[in-house]
This record gives C-alpha cells, sequence and structure tokens, in this order.
C-alpha cells in the first residue's frame, strides 16, 4: 500500500479505477457473409481494464460466447451502442456468459481478467460453429 504523504490517504498500489481501457475489437462475419471471427484468436492481459468491441458486419445477428472467457473476468459493463454512433443506448451489470450482436450493430464489453488460461470454446450458435465459426481466448 501506498501512503500520500500530502493528504494522508492510502491508495492501492494497483489502483485499476485510475486504469485508462484497452481496446481490441472482434468482427462477427464479414462483407462476405463468412461464418467467422476476425481475429479468431483473441489475447488479454490480466489486471488490465479491456473493452472488448464486438461488432456483427453480417446481415443476420450473430451470438459472442466463451465460458473460458466469462470464467475468467470480472465484467464491469456491457454497453449497447446506438446504429452509427457511439451513443449508448443502454449499461448492463453484472456477470456476462453471451450476447446476441444484431446486423449492423456493436456491443462494448467492459471488463479485467483476473485469471489466465486459454479457451477454445469461443462460439456462436451450434450452427455458425459447426459451420467454422469458433475461436480461441487466451489470458495471460
Amino acid at each position: 500500500m501506498l501512503l500520500n504523504s500530502a493528504s494522508h490517504v492510502a491508495y492501492a498500489a494497483g489502483d485499476l479505477t485510475k486504469q485508462e481501457p484497452v481496446h481490441f475489437t472482434v468482427e462477427l462475419s464479414n462483407q462476405a457473409g463468412e461464418k467467422k471471427f476476425s481475429p479468431s484468436t483473441l489475447q488479454f492481459e490480466t489486471g488490465t481494464l479491456t473493452v472488448l468491441n464486438i461488432h456483427n458486419k453480417g446481415e443476420k445477428s450473430y451470438y459472442f460466447g466463451s465460458n473460458g472467457l466469462a470464467d475468467s473476468v470480472y465484467t464491469r459493463k456491457v454497453v449497447v451502442l446506438g446504429s452509427a454512433s457511439e451513443t449508448p443506448l443502454a449499461e448492463i451489470y453484472g456477470p456476462v456468459r453471451r450476447v446476441e450482436v444484431y446486423p449492423g450493430q456493436t456491443v462494448q464489453w467492459w471488463f479485467v481478467p483476473i485469471r489466465t488460461g486459454n479457451f477454445n470454446d469461443l462460439v456462436s450458435r451450434q450452427s455458425e460453429t459447426e459451420a467454422g465459426m469458433k475461436g480461441t481466448v487466451k489470458i495471460n
């Protein structure tokens, strides 16, 4: 613990509330309509405030979910963004397992990874997973 001598207030050495977030983007599908995550491997660092932008470039809704990721992070919030803007429409708080993103839309998942691991369980719906829409999450 560090002591600030000017105000005599104690702060934790790794105060996560003061972090600037690191932004990552994963795309669901693409302009050609291929069922895939891009990139298919997502890599995060423990203790780092992360904003994962989940953008659906496809013409139908897709799910994004990884039980390994969900079990290894502290979720701060999920932000639903408005069409073609960065204006939040809603914020959801609490544990997250999976999100559904509609065509052309983006959802932000704010989290801090708290446990390391490699998870080969990044999936969408069963039919999309069988068509190749799957990926890996790595947390260092």
